[in-house]
């Protein structure tokens, strides 16, 4: 058995199903405050009723998301000890602020939000929804921060520690500041963002065509087509920027992500198609000379090939990454047009009586995680391969002392496992959801708002 491909397969799967929950988690946290910032503006309790619904929704992706997250740092010294000891320096700092500014800010003030709605004042209670969602949002800026140093490595010297080779931090700051953490965050923060106003879009427009919860809902899909319009659009701008820093960066994966394979010639732009590795040729829908264009707004302009590359500094799998990748960009379209349609629409008075729109916004509640998930997958394997760009190749990575048949028999473990937490979670979700936001826990009555000192109005 292959220890490499088991301990990168293991990984993806675990990552790949951790990362499902957070990115809810960040956009969830984003109207979540919106929401309840309506609330204390109008003093609506249809606000009141929505917020605490989603609330408990949250909560509940929050508590799943911590679970499945926490084998993959034990899977560092497991599987990738020699990935470890080259990177602890970086990822240490980076994990360790991690700790310190995001998760403890989000866990901490989780419970002013989980359980204070009554217990404090309503500006404390929004205060608190405002830390969680920065919490949020900083756990993001870490992770990604660490990847992106993986992709472009700055701010560090390799040391001989023991005879061992290392990488070490000369400049926190550089480090993290690296050439594509920035332009990667912002594009990881709207695919987030997505993900969340789809998931309020897609359980409201169910409640519409089930004719419940008609108010709510309403006015809970405006706020979740407003927020995804605006995300969906800076998306265009964000994705654009991570592909000219893939091409001065990496320009191996650049030519892998449209099956570039002539070297030093103009390259097509696909629309869609399929890469013939033998005959290094792709089949397909494009636009000759459009990723030139694209990159350096000249359609002749020539861009470097993966012919131009030694066959051990360029990825293998160019089908796969090129798929993934067409496949992300399609979806980000698709949820453009969504976006301006529902829009349009919502402007006419006419979103809510347009039903076969509404199943299609019912069932588009899983397209940004197919998107979120493929992103990544085309990132991580058009790296390949190497794990730190440049510095330390993957097959060098990997621990030499765990066997194959102790990862595959965790791996086993894992997929059983999180199958488990994933029927739960769709069970509990499916439960709350069908409950509805009229029949919450926290009571919503006129004398508990009374409490609040919010005077309601309808």
């Amino acid at each position: 058995m292959d220890i490499e491909f088991l301990s990168r397969f293991q990984f993806a799967f675990t990552i790949g199903f951790h990362y499902i929950f957070p990115p809810m988690t960040i956009g969830l946290g984003l109207l979540l405050v919106i929401m309840e910032a309506r609330y204390l503006y109008t003093k609506n309790i249809v606000y009141e009723k929505m917020t605490q619904f989603w609330i408990k929704i949250f909560a509940l992706i929050f508590g799943i998301g911590v679970a499945s997250g926490i084998v993959m740092e034990f899977e560092f010294g497991t599987n990738w000890s020699n990935y470890s000891r080259f990177v602890g320096d970086v990822f240490g700092s980076a994990l360790a602020a991690e700790g310190i500014f995001a998760f403890a800010l989000e866990s901490g003030f989780l419970g002013v939000l989980l359980f204070g709605w009554n217990r404090v004042s309503p500006k404390v209670h929004f205060f608190s929804t405002i830390m969680v969602f920065i919490g949020s949002v900083f756990s993001a800026v870490w992770i990604v921060v660490a990847n992106s140093w993986q992709q472009t490595p700055t701010g560090y010297h390799i040391v001989n520690h023991n005879g061992m080779y290392r990488a070490e931090i000369t400049d926190f700051w550089e480090m993290v500041f690296n050439p594509s953490s920035m332009t990667r965050l912002g594009h990881v923060l709207l695919g987030a963002i997505l993900a969340g106003a789809l998931l309020v879009i897609s359980v409201h427009a169910f409640y519409i065509i089930r004719k419940k919860h008609i108010d709510i809902s309403r006015k809970a899909m405006k706020i979740g087509i407003i927020v995804a319009l605006v995300a969906s659009l800076l998306q265009l701008y964000a994705g654009h920027s991570s592909g000219e820093v893939v091409a001065k960066y990496q320009p191996a994966k650049l030519a892998a992500l449209e099956g570039h394979y002539n070297d030093n010639e103009p390259a097509t732009l696909y629309a869609f198609g399929y890469v013939d590795q033998e005959e290094k040729k792709v089949y397909g829908l494009g636009i000759p000379g459009g990723l030139s264009f694209l990159i350096y707004n000249d359609f002749n302009a020539p861009i470097k090939g993966l012919e131009g590359f030694d066959k051990g500094e360029k990825p293998n799998h160019v089908n796969l990454i090129f798929q993934t990748y067409h496949i992300m960009v399609a979806i980000g379209l698709l949820l453009i047009l969504l976006s301006i349609v529902g829009t349009i629409l919502l402007k006419k008075g006419r979103l809510y009586k347009v039903k076969w729109l509404l199943w299609i916004f019912v069932i588009a509640v899983i397209l940004p995680h197919i998107s979120n998930q493929f992103g990544w997958y085309s990132a991580e394997i058009g790296r390949q391969p190497w794990v730190v760009y440049g510095l330390l190749k993957t097959s060098e990575a990997f621990s030499p002392s765990v066997s194959g048949a102790q990862i595959l028999f965790s791996l086993i473990l894992f997929i059983v496992i999180y199958i488990f937490l994933f029927i739960l979670f769709i069970f509990l979700l499916t439960r709350k959801i069908m409950k509805g936001p009229e029949d919450n826990d926290h009571n919503t009555d006129m004398n508990q708002s009374a409490k609040r000192e919010i005077p309601l109005k309808k």
